[in-house]
């Protein structure tokens, strides 16, 4: 079985890594949404309801069987032991649901999966190449505000709790550039072409 190219694409918030998804999407190229699927697993996945009520106890899901966030948060918080345990349950989970998912698409060139934390690529996370989407902070700051009914300290503690844009771009294989001197759809198409030529010469 042939299986694609498992390409990661990453940014801090407001800086429209998922906008480049979608216009991956609109490539025909299937997206996974790392974040967004780990909270349905949480939700839904028995080994993980299980052994995160041990970990944290029977409020960790509420009364409607929906996982607790705002509960498991205060438990977290401060407690970066609790929160590694926490991590160590969920994401092997999810990271076995990115390969079964990464499977199901055999034959297609290449497929995406978009995470706000990652790890460079082949460290722990399966991807072949890493992409860091970069805006600058101030633009992403009017980016959320615009979205979320956040307060400016809000955005800027989240920031601030976030991977740094120097990190990110230690990982990173290659850079899209999202502000307002730069044209988003080039570089994507740029990447596309890569990408697809990449794995035909891997064959």
């Amino acid at each position: 079985m042939q299986l694609p190219l498992l390409i990661g694409i990453t940014g801090g918030i407001g800086s429209g890594k998922s906008m480049v998804c979608r216009l991956f999407e609109c490539l025909d190229i299937p997206v996974y949404y790392a974040d967004s699927r780990a909270k349905w697993l949480t939700n839904h996945d028995p080994e993980i309801r299980e052994r995160v009520t041990a970990l944290l106890g029977a409020e960790t899901y509420d009364s409607s069987g929906q996982y607790n966030t705002r509960f498991v948060a205060s438990r977290v918080f401060n407690n970066a032991p609790l929160l590694k345990e926490l991590n160590a349950i969920i994401h092997p989970i999810v990271l076995r649901d990115t390969k079964d998912w990464v499977a199901r698409h055999a034959g297609v060139p290449y497929v995406v999966k978009e995470a706000a934390i990652m790890a460079k690529a082949g460290q722990a996370n399966a991807v072949d190449y890493v992409v860091v989407v970069e805006a600058p902070v101030e633009l992403r700051i009017q980016r959320i505000l615009q979205r979320d009914k956040r307060t400016e300290q809000e955005i800027r503690l989240i920031m601030e709790r976030q991977v740094s844009d120097e990190s990110r771009r230690g990982i990173a294989d290659y850079i899209v550039h999202n502000d307002d001197a730069s044209e988003l759809i080039p570089q994507v198409l740029h990447l596309h072409e890569i990408f697809r030529k990449d794995k035909s010469s891997n064959r």
